[in-house]
């Protein structure tokens, strides 16, 4: 068995960015900018009121008068130019007419016909946006990063409508024993629902990749290598179960004779120990455990960072962070241990039950305490390393 760093280490070392595409910006959101992006215009691209009200020239005092000679608007600005006790009267969004200085906000005016004049309560102002002060023209939005749909919207302010992004990552899941059958169908007496292929295909395709959920491959060399064909040009193969060492478990045998590389079997952590990862073809390829948790814990420790790093992300390890213990947390044996744990105010409780079949305490949990091997254990408050999930 070899260590959660040098699993991760050896995984990493499988897998590199791809290549890079062009989408449309509608469909930006949610992609990896694989490389920075430039403002094609100043924004705002003319200093702007900021308020409706009247924009005049100069300093302004209570109890002075202008004559309004004009209006603007948004999208219709004043032609002329304003003078010396001029005002012309504006809204939010409209540029600024020349010689105009300030803005006066409408409730700090007493208008009667054409002229106004400006309240004791004048405000300070100027209540102008000028021009270019969100971004100018050659301002980036720096890469590689997870876009947002406030991204979306700056780029499209930028006047960017074609984004350079990391294509998606085809990741092929491949769920393997006769015990399985689909959501939907009826099972034998001896059967279950295979659950694990769609909470991984859920997860690879949060982080930004194609997911694709191959037929079940039967406990036999045949059907796993019916399956393996249809796993061809994929850039990531998830196989879940039948990578132990049970006379059932022949998911090691298949791939060695496909010419399979293999960076590593078996991994010092709990849950997730009989872990399989290497190189088939051109494709990076992790072996995952069949109980449910373990093959879930093991797709946001191991599968996360390598599909990350596909996508050009840095920081592909998720650091873990510090959290108080609200309860007494028992001392660990000689594997990492990945404990299901939910957050309160008091802080991190992990779960009584860790048993790694047992779905709906990872559907509660919001994160795993990161336990190392041999720790002997903490009592209520002590801060530990925490993985949120």
């Amino acid at each position: 068995m070899i260590t959660v760093d040098d699993a991760l280490e050896k995984l990493l070392a499988l897998a590199a960015p791809l290549e890079v595409e062009q989408v449309p910006l509608r469909g930006a959101a949610g992609r990896t900018l694989a490389r920075p992006v430039a403002a094609r215009r100043d924004q705002p691209p003319f200093s702007a009121s900021a308020m409706d009200g009247y924009a005049i020239a100069g300093d302004a005092a209570p109890g002075d008068r202008f004559d309004v000679i004009g209006e603007a608007a948004a999208g219709h600005g004043y032609s002329g130019a304003v003078g010396p006790r001029q005002a012309v009267r504006i809204f939010t969004g409209a540029p600024m007419p020349e010689g105009a200085t300030r803005v006066v906000i409408q409730e700090d005016t007493n208008r009667e016909g054409d002229t106004i004049t400006l309240t004791e309560d004048l405000g300070k102002g100027p209540h102008v946006r000028a021009m270019g002060t969100d971004f100018r023209i050659g301002d980036t939005l720096p890469s590689p990063r997870v876009l947002s749909p406030s991204d979306v919207a700056l780029m499209a302010a930028m006047n960017i409508d074609a984004v350079p992004v990391a294509r998606r990552p085809d990741v092929a899941i491949i769920a393997t024993g006769d015990e399985l059958v689909q959501p939907g169908e009826e099972p034998g007496p001896v059967q279950i629902i295979a659950s694990n292929s769609y909470g991984l295909a859920a997860l690879v395709e949060a982080l930004g990749a194609r997911a694709r959920l191959l037929p079940i491959a039967r406990d036999t060399l045949a059907s796993l290598q019916t399956v393996f064909d249809l796993a061809e040009g994929a850039d990531l193969i998830l196989t879940i179960g039948g990578a132990s060492v049970g006379d059932h478990d022949l998911v090691g045998p298949a791939l060695a004779d496909r010419g399979m590389e293999r960076a590593f079997y078996k991994v010092a952590m709990r849950p997730g120990k009989p872990l399989m990862a290497g190189r088939l073809g051109h494709s990076a390829l992790i072996g995952l455990p069949g109980n449910p948790v373990s093959a879930m814990v093991c797709g946001h420790v191991f599968v996360a960072p390598l599909i990350r790093t596909m996508l050009g992300q840095h920081d592909v390890v998720s650091a873990p962070e510090p959290r108080p213990l609200a309860a007494d947390l028992p001392a660990n044996g000689p594997r990492q241990h990945y404990l299901r744990a939910r957050t309160t105010a008091a802080g991190v409780i992990a779960y009584d039950t860790q048993d790694s079949s047992l779905l709906s305490v990872l559907s509660e949990a919001d994160c795993l305490i990161v336990q190392p091997p041999g720790d002997p254990g903490h009592p209520a408050g002590t801060e530990v390393d925490v993985l949120p999930i």
